[in-house]
């Protein structure tokens, strides 16, 4: 009772099942913040880097000009650069901070998103939006998606420039060039081999190729000195069969070796470095749309949706659907599943539901056991009472 002797238990009660699902919506929200975070760590450590480089190359420069036997002319001439270097240095320093404090205000915004949960009525249609973008960058349709950001206002609450960065890679694979992908297995060559990853040996495997397909094989040779030997641990399985198609070439008739001439290698470049983009930052490897679907998909999953005589209303209809709940195991199912209280096994035609006279319910096995061990004489194990085993009636599962 509160103060004005209301029960205050339904409220109560209201109030924890709110709280309960916002926790639980808000565990599915990992990816939001995680993103601006990972990009503020890479930001930071590529800083780092640049710092120490430009400080190591301006004191060595000072150094150089501090010798006796350097001229005063040589030695102004030192300085001025190192001047200019620290120029530089400044820029690089004011830039970086200023990406830093972007990254900041993202994280800040979507913090700020996810504790309106429980207050804004206008948070659920933004989460829409927050999907649709994800799925839209995701796709490579940068544009609708800045389009659907912009009128929707969540510019914090998009990763618009860093889908733009892949978009990049992703078009370098496309046109058949490894550049920007090795450029980007450069930068971030520590987070990759931490996670043990293959991204770029498969590069460096598929530019051997292209050499080879040109029909240059002595620079393939020197390539695969310069880079494949560095490489050899990762798998080298596949590096002896790249090596290979120096005798074969792309003209062999061999199943096997001719898969590796096969443009469709770009394409799983394309997948392999989306994947890589996708655990360096934290996020999902299917997209936030894919997973919610399926989630629903789940719950309607039966060996009857594939059948012919599916309804045309039945979402499962649709092959696309189809396609998608494939790997989710079937979750609803069309007969009740009873287990035994008291045996814990399935009861079925074999093992049929009986009904004492109190209503619980018990396997034809479990309670002829019992009868048998007490005179014909059953007792409820969840009220103690008594019956006659032949008080017990059967019950039919639907």
């Amino acid at each position: 009772m509160n103060e004005e002797g209301a029960p205050a238990g339904p409220a109560l009660d209201s109030a924890a099942s709110t709280c309960h699902r916002c926790v639980e919506t808000i565990k599915l929200e990992h990816q939001l913040v995680r993103v601006p975070y990972e990009v503020l760590k890479r930001s930071v450590r590529q800083g780092i880097r640049a710092v120490e480089k430009e400080v190591n190359g301006i004191t060595g420069a000072v150094a150089e000009a501090g010798k006796k036997e350097v001229s005063r002319d040589a030695a102004i001439k030192q300085l001025d650069s190192c001047v200019n270097r620290l120029s530089g240095l400044k820029r690089k320093l004011r830039e970086m901070h200023d990406a830093e404090e972007q990254n900041l205000q993202r994280s800040r915004a979507r913090l700020d998103h996810l504790s309106d949960f429980c207050k804004d009525p206008k948070w659920k249609k933004t989460k829409l939006d927050r999907i649709l973008v994800d799925y839209l960058l995701r796709s490579s349709y940068i544009n609708t998606a800045t389009k659907l950001v912009e009128h929707s206002s969540i510019q914090d609450l998009a990763d618009l420039g860093l889908f733009a960065e892949a978009q990049q890679i992703i078009e370098g694979l496309k046109s058949k060039s490894c550049t920007y992908a090795l450029n980007w297995c450069s930068e971030n060559k520590g987070k990759l081999k931490k996670t043990l990853s293959v991204f770029e040996f498969k590069l460096r495997i598929q530019e051997f190729i292209e050499l080879v397909r040109a029909e240059k094989a002595f620079d393939a040779v020197l390539y695969a000195r310069k880079f494949l030997s560095q490489l050899a641990a990762v798998d080298m399985q596949h590096l002896q069969e790249a090596m290979t198609t120096l005798v074969l070439k792309q003209t062999t008739e061999c199943v096997f070796y001719k898969t590796l001439f096969d443009d469709n290698q770009w394409e799983k470049l394309i997948q392999l470095f989306k994947d890589e983009f996708c655990k360096m930052h934290g996020m999902t490897s299917p997209s936030l749309l894919h997973i919610y679907i399926q989630a629903g998909l789940s719950a309607l999953k039966t060996p009857l949706c594939y059948e012919e005589t599916c309804l045309k209303d039945d979402p499962f209809s649709h092959e696309a659907i189809r396609k998608l709940a494939e790997p989710l195991p079937f979750m609803k199912h069309v007969r009740s599943r009873l287990i035994c209280y008291i045996t814990k096994e399935l009861m079925d035609e074999d093992n049929p539901p009986m009904v004492l006279p109190n209503g619980y319910v018990y396997s034809t096995k479990a309670l002829q056991t019992m009868s048998d061990q007490n005179n014909g004489l059953v007792t409820c194990p969840r009220t103690n009472e008594v019956f006659a085993l032949a008080t017990a009636t059967r019950a039919f599962v639907s």
